[in-house]
């Protein structure tokens, strides 16, 4: 079980990563910068083709495929499974994992949908045809333009909604390798759209930062945000920022 303090210092931390990466990337155009470098200016083209069929099946469609699998595994396990031992001992885990990664492809999905952003390559800076705009920095001419759904990374929140993992796991040693593996995943993906023009880096910072928020907030509810008998042999736990989770 997550204690009131683990709960407090992750939310406000997390909070302000968001705040921060935004205004970083705005402020010093580092998104700019960054994705420059992924772009071959004399050929017109990203450093990956979005037109790789194996490329996309690894990075991509096959990622997808697997989330949606284990979304229904999670499912059946929680409702088909429900009398089984290890369902009962996990359950509270297992339903934050399941409603924390619906929630995170659901609302990253949804900010897409009413922000407004174009893709690094909709970008007349690329060979496009938008002008740079981003969540603050708004121009009148991008107003008239078709909407358009990049910000932030979508493809990359199927991976990130894995950091709910955290809070399946009662040992330090396994919560750490789950995070650092969802971080890795997600970070994959994300790059990998970074690499094909389809998102600048603070639209993937932006995931990340959602992903764990939304984790660590649906935690709370499903734990009570207090400490309960629950597991003997874990008491302690790590997080993003170095704040204990306590288990008893």
């Amino acid at each position: 079980m997550i204690s009131r303090r683990f709960f407090l210092v992750q939310t406000l931390g997390t909070l302000l990563f968001l705040v921060t990466a935004v205004l970083v990337c705005e402020a010093t155009g580092l998104d700019m910068i960054v994705q420059d470098a992924f772009y071959q200016f004399g050929s017109q083209q990203w450093l990956l083709s979005k037109h790789n069929e194996v490329l996309r099946l690894l990075f991509y469609t096959g990622p997808k495929a697997v989330f949606i699998l284990f979304a229904v595994a999670l499912l059946v396990s929680l409702i088909g499974l429900r009398k089984k031992p290890w369902v009962q001992r996990y359950k509270r885990g297992l339903l934050t994992v399941l409603i924390a990664s619906l929630l995170t492809v659901g609302v990253v999905n949804l900010l897409k949908a009413v922000t407004n952003v174009p893709c690094p390559t909709n970008l007349s800076h690329y060979d496009g045809t938008y002008p740079y705009v981003t969540l603050l920095h708004r121009v009148p001419a991008a107003e008239h333009l078709k909407r358009i759904r990049c910000f932030p990374a979508g493809h990359a929140s199927g991976g990130f909604a894995l950091l709910s993992l955290f809070f399946l796991f009662r040992t330090k040693r396994n919560r750490m390798i789950a995070f650092n593996g969802a971080m890795a995943l997600g970070w994959t993906l994300g790059l990998y759209k970074m690499l094909i023009g389809d998102h600048f880096l603070s639209h993937t910072l932006v995931t990340m930062g959602l992903a764990w928020l939304i984790s660590v907030l649906v935690a709370g509810c499903v734990f009570g945000l207090a400490r309960v008998v629950d597991a003997p042999e874990a008491t302690e736990g790590e997080s993003m920022t170095g704040s204990e989770a306590h288990y008893h």
